[in-house]
């Protein structure tokens, strides 16, 4: 019997017994193991790290009746993964429902098999098919790489630029990698009251890691309230998840992307106030955007969270927490509400940010912009003209026939 064979007979007995327990992960089945490998960069040698990643599209759930389908998938090492299948679309998307079916499948030749849910999928780097209970197939979804909307925001007029690449002035304690990337660990020298914090971060591949020491890092707000910035890409929202209030609350929904692609947080804090006395007469509140969506809505904290420090009525600066992972931070920013109370946020962003410094270009040839323009295409071609078939195509799902 061949590997692949192996796993399809593995996944259809798993459907047809029910499918797997919802609390069941393959995590907590093994054995306790070390954090394994940390990669800053996109392995060359890992063959899991090329299925990690989101997926989307239709499936066929009755007579010309279909219906979107989100999957997340994460590789545990050894070849070992876990996954959640959304109804409606990945967290996030318009449609998306937060119910998932928790999937877990083994690498073979390059070929995953994911069982546990209503049917199997077959995933490879590119697509994934979903096959039912019959063998019936039912879908393909095609892999996709989402950014947050905010990514690459570039600092209102009024804004402090705290780090763009250039330097570590603003921080205590900063440093930088050769590219220009901020370290973890560095403490923001200004202190603000109330404000808009803009952070842009990325998070190393550990696919062995579990739980708290996979990707672990925070935002802490005044030293004192911490915004969790973890690894916690294909699971279900969690207490101290990314996107929590660390051992305070749970985010609204889990909008991280998988580790190695730039993220972003969006905060907006206001910070408690105090009598003469030194008695706390209002409490802090937070607004927390991840990947550009909200997942603390205006929270109150009746204190501080987790290992931060007490609450007073004197500032303290905000940290980005070390935690002894190699998480990585570009484009910080932070706006004053004190100073500037109506500026708008967050700001939309462009998906890039530009380097501090801009090489030199040198100038064009002549002969080369001669031949550029030359190459352009005549202003008025017409398009071509869409076939009835093309028009199908956009408003029906297809399937391949391979």
């Amino acid at each position: 019997m061949t590997p692949r064979l192996a796993l399809i007979l593995i996944a259809t007995t798993t459907i047809l017994l029910g499918g797997i327990p919802a609390d069941f992960s393959v995590a907590q089945a093994q054995e306790p193991r070390s954090r394994g490998p940390v990669h800053t960069e996109p392995p060359t040698d890992d063959p899991s790290y090329l299925l990690l990643g989101e997926f989307a599209g239709p499936i066929t759930i009755g007579e010309n009746e279909y219906e979107t389908i989100g999957l997340q998938i994460r590789p545990l090492g050894r070849g070992e993964f876990e996954a959640l299948a959304f109804r409606g679309g990945l967290p996030g998307q318009q449609k998306h429902r937060p119910e998932a079916s928790k999937m877990v499948g083994v690498l073979s030749d390059g070929f995953l098999v994911l069982s546990g849910g209503p049917w199997a999928i077959f995933a490879e780097p590119d697509h994934a098919l979903i096959i039912s209970r019959t063998g019936e197939r039912l879908g393909r979804l095609e892999r996709i790489v989402r950014k947050s909307p905010t990514l690459g925001a570039k600092p209102p007029a009024e804004a402090t630029v705290l780090f763009d690449g250039s330097g570590t002035d603003q921080f205590n304690n900063g440093s930088m990698t050769d590219d220009g990337l901020l370290i973890e660990g560095a403490t923001i020298k200004p202190m603000f009251q109330d404000f808009d914090l803009h952070v842009e971060f990325r998070l190393p591949y550990m696919p062995q890691a579990r739980d708290q020491g996979r990707g672990n890092s925070g935002v802490y707000l005044q030293s004192r309230y911490e915004c969790q910035i973890l690894d916690s890409f294909g699971e279900l929202p969690t207490f101290n998840g990314a996107g929590s209030l660390y051992r305070y609350r749970a985010p609204d929904l889990n909008m991280s992307f998988p580790p190695l692609a730039w993220q972003t947080y969006d905060i907006r804090f206001t910070a408690p106030r105090w009598d003469a006395d030194g008695n706390k007469i209002r409490n802090a509140r937070i607004t927390a955007w991840l990947n550009g969506v909200v997942v603390q809505d205006d929270v109150e904290l009746e204190n501080k969270t987790g290992a931060g420090q007490a609450e007073e009525p004197n500032l303290l600066p905000t940290k980005l927490q070390n935690h002894s992972d190699p998480v990585r931070f570009r484009n910080i920013w932070v706006i004053d509400r004190g100073l500037t109370p109506a500026t708008e946020f967050p700001v939309e962003g462009n998906g890039e940010v530009e380097p501090a410094v801009k090489p030199t270009e040198p100038a064009e040839k002549p002969e080369a912009a001669e031949a550029a323009e030359e190459a352009k295409p005549a202003d008025d071609t017409e398009p071509a003209e869409e076939t009835p078939a093309d028009a199908e195509a956009e408003t029906a799902p297809t399937e391949d026939a391979s």
